[in-house]
């Protein structure tokens, strides 16, 4: 869970420095299209995974046996 957290992390800062340097640098359209399908998505992707529900202590066991509850 741990490494999963700190690759998330890594994987929102490198996004987030991708996609404002295409603000910046003056890069040619192809690099700033590379940058906008991979990092765009990698950035929603990392934030969203950073930022999941987490189940309450008491309510750790109940997810466990039974994950897919509340549809």
């Amino acid at each position: 869970m741990v490494n999963q957290k700190s690759l998330c992390i890594v994987l929102l800062i490198i996004s987030t420095i991708a996609i404002l340097s295409c603000f910046v640098i003056n890069f040619q359209d192809w690099v700033v299209y590379v940058i906008a399908v991979v990092g765009i998505p990698l950035w929603v992707l990392s934030l969203g995974l950073l930022t999941m529900a987490k189940p309450r202590p008491e309510d750790v066991e109940e997810r466990v046996k039974e994950p897919f509850t509340g549809y």
